[in-house]
């Protein structure tokens, strides 16, 4: 059992949850801002954010990406943020358009995969795209692995100079289509990902109801966390979630369970390897 502080990552929207299926989905930058406040005082370090327009439609526009980083650093100077690149509901060509704003880090999905009935298309051109232009401009990926193809697309990308190492490295768990929420699967993840990628650091997120589940498993075998209402917009099984503070809450819980506790934001920079924070007045 680890002993290490975790990262908690809050995934505070993503691109489809809306407010009729939890009215505390935050889709405004403001409302993104005040909701990743609250999730910063509960014991988030990381925030990855989808922008939205105020119909709750996925969006590429980076002013909205621009008022969310600013207020972000106003309110929570140290915390880190990642910006999607993901690409539901938004053209191929959209989607780095975000990136020349320097946010710390931006997720990168290493390949094509079934979600349930649609495919999530990520093809090689675009990812070397979106990985040059992290490089180009100081942003460090997620690499996201929907499925195991990704683990080793992600350690050839690094042989061809297009992804510094170490790496950073998140599984996904639970989509249908995708790699399945069961342990034994996380474990042998874990493990390739040492053969690999040595050094990566990870995080395993679980979707829906095994979110909560995953983050047992993560706590457990020393990796970092993700919640939040992207993924999840339950706090049980008979109740939706208050907000993304109280995801986090639930989260840290998991972790001081297993004698661990929420990595603060500087000790998340040090641990992924970031700069520390520059404070303004």
């Amino acid at each position: 059992m680890s002993t290490s502080p975790a990262i908690v990552t809050v995934a505070i929207t993503g691109s489809q949850p809306q407010k009729a299926d939890n009215p505390a989905v935050p889709i405004t930058p403001e409302e993104q801002i005040e909701s990743t406040h609250a999730a910063y005082e509960a014991g988030a370090a990381l925030v990855h954010v989808h922008a939205r327009t105020n119909d709750g439609r996925p969006s590429s526009d980076p002013a909205l990406f621009g008022r969310f980083l600013g207020g972000v650093r106003r309110y929570c100077p140290e915390m880190i943020v990642q910006f999607s690149t993901g690409g539901r509901g938004r053209g191929a060509n959209e989607r780095g358009s975000a990136i020349p704003l320097k946010p710390e880090m931006a997720s990168l999905a290493t390949g094509s995969v079934n979600f349930a009935t649609s495919v999530y298309e990520n093809d090689p051109a675009l990812i070397d795209e979106l990985a040059q232009a992290m490089i180009e401009y100081d942003v460090k990926p997620e690499v996201e692995v929907f499925d195991l193809a990704m683990l080793y697309n992600a350690r050839r990308l690094a042989d061809r100079g297009l992804l510094k190492e170490p790496a950073h490295v998140q599984f996904v768990l639970g989509i249908p289509g995708a790699l399945p929420a069961r342990r034994k699967v996380l474990e042998f993840l874990v493990d390739e990902l040492g053969e690999v990628m040595p050094g990566a650091t990870w995080t395993a997120a679980g979707i829906g109801r095994h979110q909560l589940t995953v983050n047992h498993w993560a706590a457990e075998l020393g990796g970092h966390l993700r919640t939040g209402l992207e993924d999840n917009i339950r706090a049980s099984k008979d109740r939706l979630a208050d907000s993304n503070a109280e995801l986090v809450c639930l989260a840290v819980d998991v972790l001081e369970s297993y004698g661990r506790r929420p990595a603060t934001a500087a000790e998340a920079r040090k641990i992924l390897g970031l700069p520390a924070a520059t404070m303004t007045a």
